[in-house]
């Protein structure tokens, strides 16, 4: 009986980032749901990195943007605390919380991803693009 369950525990094992999806879609548990919508938000951020990455890659010749970049990022992750802070205050102290905030901070950070997506996307000449196209 023991070699059963260490077996299918093995195997469950092995499967384990398939699972995690699954386990995220079917998720009923509050432990779960607090761990799939974080999973989520650290997705998005790894994204955002990326892409941040990329921004201050091709201004690395113009030092006064550069820097304005980097203020108005700290800027909007100063915004993005804030904003879910206020947006969660309803669910303070509760199991939910932690949910409730990563997805916020989730949301908010998708929606910094296609903002800097367009930025990398701008066109030659487009003087309302602070980021230059692509060489």
């Amino acid at each position: 009986m023991k070699t059963a369950i260490l077996t299918a525990a093995m195997v469950l094992t092995m499967q384990a980032p398939a699972f995690a999806e699954d386990k995220c879609a079917d998720a009923q548990d509050q432990a779960t749901m607090n761990q799939c919508a974080d999973a989520s938000f650290k997705k998005s951020d790894k994204k955002l990195n990326t892409l941040y990455k990329q921004i201050e890659a091709r201004l690395k010749d113009d030092a006064d943007t550069r820097k304005l970049l980097i203020k108005a990022q700290q800027d909007w992750v100063k915004f993005r605390d804030a904003e879910c802070t206020f947006q969660t205050a309803g669910a303070a102290g509760g199991s939910v919380m932690p949910m409730l905030t990563a997805q916020c901070m989730d949301g908010l950070t998708q929606s910094r991803v296609k903002d800097f997506e367009s930025y990398l996307n701008c066109q030659e000449g487009d003087m309302s693009c602070p980021v230059p196209a692509a060489n």
